[in-house]
């Protein structure tokens, strides 16, 4: 039976989300400053070919990593908030360890294995020699992605956060640092891809530590049920071709790109890493929105996922909407920021990979709330027509326009999957996030800042960039206050906020009330307050 929502409920999501989102945003921030470290360090260190082989070992692994986990990580995930029973969520956590560790083991096995089944075909001999590394590395960070797919289905964030996202690339930053200590006192290829697997096994290893120490023993001891393990069954195979798919729509165009044009390769990963900055936010977002989008779900709560899916949506452009402009109308100027003057000629795939990404950013998380509304089948076909698309593009427009064409390729799947997502959820729930509120605002944000950009681009120092970035950011919370574009939402966000901190934030609820007279914020001191969250056992894997 259905249990109507009310607003403690949607704001104790919101303070989920928001405190998620936050921590996971600090945390791919530092991924994103440790692996541009390492990318800088091995860059100016081994030959083009040997980055060339790098890159595209890397983006194998990330292959790997999607098919070889067998989907179990976003089962986890989406089951254990509709677990009602102790014994359910031990049927779930079980089969995350025995499979995923099963999966882990077999995947890292297979990618070395390659070595000797690949040699012939690959056009590399430094690729070849790199996949027992990679192999290592891939099985590592499958069983430490499992692992931490059980904390979140518990809502808590931490392990993927700080294990997945800061300690694994610190310690790859801080292996190749080590080896420019020791002779020849710089790094090498085979001393990359050393620090590389290293780096991932280390960090699994602390992970599987961090796990028996903190996962409290009943969810791993104890009788299973039946009826759970049917429906995990059930869930795997659509979950498996969406994770598989999903990850050769993001990849598929630069293995593409490496067996045509493999020169390319090193190049074209550096435009779709910025690409890819775009996308944290929503990702960081959509990590943490399907435990909590599952756990409104399981109650009947529809319209707390409502109000969640297009706030999240709306408040996450104010990370995306900067980037966006600065890569698009100032592409030159970041390459050179970023990545230096070898990485200039990029622009164009620069261009057109951001805008891909960016238009899927303000589709919303569709896909994690079409895993936590059950749309697992239809998610499969979608991952399907994009990974087809991906790669029948590249395969298309590679041999003639290069890294370009796979550039069209990979920014055409994105938007084609999450348009997909969103239209079924539309036409299933009823909801998207184009509202007044969230249109306008950025209407009146982008249109004046991208003229500005282009007007006034060859004039910007690359050093502002940064800078030019947080003004960005700044107009589009101002454009939401100025254009009137306050919504019960935002209401419930600023109240989440103000419990997160302990505190009214008096003077921000003044300037939202005034800029919304028709949907005031109540007065401070008149909102209800925030529910406690249940202690267990949603709070079960949780710090303490």
């Amino acid at each position: 039976m259905a249990t109507p929502s009310d607003s403690g409920t949607v704001r104790t999501g919101l303070a989920t989300v928001t405190v998620g989102t936050l921590f996971l945003l600090i945390a791919t921030l530092v991924l994103v400053g440790f692996n541009f470290a390492a990318r800088v360090l091995i860059v100016r260190s081994v030959s083009n070919a040997s980055w060339d082989a790098f890159s595209l070992g890397f983006t194998l692994t990330q292959v790997v990593l999607a098919v070889g986990s067998v989907g179990i990580p976003v089962v986890v995930a989406r089951c254990l908030p509709y677990a009602a029973s102790d014994p359910e969520r031990r049927t779930v956590v079980r089969a995350a360890l025995v499979y995923g560790g099963l999966a882990a083991v077999a995947s890292g096995l297979a990618l070395g294995a390659g070595v000797a089944l690949l040699h012939p075909a690959l056009r590399s001999g430094e690729l070849g020699f790199g996949l027992a590394f990679f192999g290592l590395a891939a099985g590592s960070l499958i069983a430490a992605t499992v692992l931490a797919s059980i904390f979140q289905g518990f809502s808590n964030v931490t392990p993927n956060a700080l294990f997945v996202q800061i300690v694994s690339p610190g310690l790859f930053l801080g292996f190749l640092g080590l080896s420019i200590l020791l002779p020849p006192r710089h790094v090498t290829y085979p001393a990359a891809l050393v620090a590389y697997a290293l780096s991932a096994a280390v960090t699994c290893a602390a992970l599987i530590a961090y796990t028996f120490r903190r996962l409290p023993r009943p969810l791993v001891r104890g009788p299973l049920d039946a009826a759970t393990r049917s429906r995990l069954a059930a869930l795997v195979l659509p979950l498996f071709v969406y994770g598989a798919m999903v990850s050769v729509a993001g990849s598929g165009d630069t293995l593409v790109l490496g067996a045509i044009r493999y020169a390319q390769v090193g190049a074209y990963t550096a435009s779709l890493t910025l690409a890819r900055l775009v996308q944290i936010g929503i990702s960081a977002a959509s990590y943490i929105f399907l435990p909590v989008a599952s756990r409104f779900l399981a109650r009947g709560d529809r319209r707390a996922v409502r109000l969640t899916f297009v706030t999240v949506t709306k408040w996450l452009t104010v990370f995306s909407l900067p980037l966006f402009l600065l890569f698009v109308f100032l592409p030159g100027a970041t390459l050179l920021f970023v990545f230096g003057p070898s990485y200039t000629g990029v622009v164009l795939p620069l261009q057109i990979t951001v805008v891909g990404a960016f238009v899927g950013t303000v589709l919303g998380p569709a896909a994690a709330a079409q895993v936590a509304g059950r749309q697992s089948r239809e998610l499969a076909i979608n991952s399907v027509v994009a990974g087809v698309t991906d790669v029948g593009l590249a395969l298309l427009l590679v041999p003639r326009y290069g890294d370009v064409g796979a550039a069209v390729a990979w920014a055409s799947a994105n938007v084609l999957y999450c348009a997909l997502c969103l239209a079924e959820l539309a036409a299933a729930e009823g909801y998207n996030p184009f509202g007044r509120d969230f249109l306008v605002p950025l209407a009146v944000t982008g249109a004046p800042a991208a003229l500005l950009l282009v007007l006034l681009g060859p004039a910007i120092p690359p050093l502002l960039l940064p800078l030019l970035g947080v003004l960005l950011a700044a107009a589009f919370v101002a454009a939401i206050l100025l254009t009137r574009s306050v919504g019960e939402g935002d209401r419930l966000l600023l109240e989440a906020v103000e419990g997160l901190l302990g505190r009214h934030l008096t003077g921000v609820r003044r300037l939202a009330t005034a800029m919304a007279p028709a949907r005031a914020l109540p007065p401070r001191g008149t909102e209800a307050p925030a529910p406690t969250p249940p202690s267990a056992p949603e709070d079960a894997g949780r710090p303490r």
